[in-house]
């Protein structure tokens, strides 16, 4: 079989166009009238009969971010490298927290304000992380009534 060259028709079509190369559709049954046409005018007039016809625009695929937006659900994609914003120790913080309620639910218990098992099921809360401060333990005490005065 013999394969006709529209490479020249089809840059012409493209500038016509407006649209690059790629974008370019050519009527196969129709390649014999397209390597004869030369002139701007003659592509012009394939164009009109739709012989040469400009394809739809691609999109960009979305499923690299998708791919991406699954592994960050999954708490990966979250090591320092790819951390932005002011340098912070969530270990450290968070010791610092547990460290300050765990103080505060000794004192209670010591000073006999809480009962022993108040200040167990407050310590297995405090780690589970249902507090953010000291405040909030305090405000918990004093809405369920944990204190014994």
């Amino acid at each position: 079989m013999n394969t006709v060259q529209v490479d020249t028709q089809k840059k012409i079509a493209a500038k016509i166009l407006k649209v690059g190369v790629s974008r370019v559709w050519i009527d196969p049954t129709q390649l014999d009238r397209v390597s004869a046409a030369i002139t701007r005018e003659s592509i012009k007039n394939l164009i009109k009969e739709g012989v040469i016809k400009k394809l739809p625009e691609r999109g960009v695929s979305r499923s690299r971010h998708r791919k991406i937006a699954k592994q960050k659900k999954k708490g990966l994609r979250k090591g320092p490298g790819s951390r932005k914003g002011p340098i912070v120790d969530e270990k450290e913080l968070w010791m610092n927290k547990i460290r300050a309620i765990r103080k505060f639910l000794k004192m209670l218990r010591k000073r006999r304000i809480i009962t022993p098992r108040v200040y167990r099921q407050l310590y297995r809360m405090a780690k589970g992380g249902v507090f953010d401060s000291v405040r909030q333990v305090k405000t918990y005490i004093k809405e369920h009534e944990l204190a014994r005065r």
